[in-house]
């Protein structure tokens, strides 16, 4: 009789997700309350990380060595993001991420540095910016507020992200305009629903660990202001 009494007072998980369906309402807003938090601080060392690359001319050596700045690209993210999965239950993990996004941040740099050198420089990435933020807004909001389970983009989403991955690697050595305008564009729509996706799942129960989610989430946003940005580079900078 306790343990129906018990199952009885576990929360509705209209979404069917394991894990999630014995995650409290407070747990989970909690979650979701520590991923904001820590996205917003997170925020801090990529820009650091950023205005470090422009002012040490890192942005220089990488514009002159891209095949070489991929590879240190590739192992670094990919070594830093084992690294926060494997200490996501302590504060160990939370440093790595702060590590991680810095050196995402020092990554930017090269794009940021090419789009400074438009007279119009500041406005495209002030512009991107803000339609980064409008873009997280409507899918955080979407995700919060919809009845629906968008559990099932997961797998389809993260194929459409090894498939950029694979053809931004070929476009290092293409150098295909083309190509890369249209990675760009599949980008910002891949990484647009993955917002949508990462959120659900915190509010959802579906992730519990408000590190790895703020990972997730800091990855979707980086990927649309990066490719935003760079698109508004082509077609909106100018050298006036």
């Amino acid at each position: 009789m306790n343990n129906d009494l018990n199952r009885n007072l576990q929360p509705a998980n209209p979404y069917g997700y394991g894990s999630g369906a014995n995650t409290s309402l407070l747990a989970r807003n909690r979650v979701l309350r520590n991923t904001y938090w820590l996205l917003a601080l997170s925020m801090i060392p990529t820009v650091l990380g950023a205005w470090a690359g422009i002012a040490f001319n890192v942005a220089g050596v990488m514009g002159a060595r891209p095949g070489m700045t991929m590879i240190v690209f590739l192992v670094g993210a990919f070594g830093l993001m084992f690294a926060i999965q494997k200490y996501k239950d302590s504060g160990v993990g939370v440093a790595l991420l702060l590590v991680f996004t810095f050196f995402m941040g020092l990554m930017l740099s090269r794009l940021l540095s090419y789009v400074l050198g438009f007279s119009n420089g500041v406005s495209l990435i002030t512009l991107a910016f803000g339609g980064t933020a409008i873009i997280f807004g409507a899918m955080a909001t979407i995700a919060t507020v919809s009845k629906r389970d968008f559990s099932g983009m997961g797998k389809w989403l993260m194929v459409g992200a090894i498939i950029i991955l694979v053809a931004a690697l070929a476009n290092v050595f293409l150098q295909l305009p083309a190509l890369m305008l249209t990675i760009s564009v599949l980008a910002i729509g891949i990484f647009s629903a993955f917002m949508l996706y990462d959120v659900q799942r915190v509010i959802n129960g579906g992730e519990t660990n408000y590190v790895s989610a703020t990972l997730a989430i800091y990855l979707d946003i980086y990927n649309v202001f990066t490719n935003l940005l760079a698109i508004l580079g082509i077609f909106g900078g100018s050298r006036d």
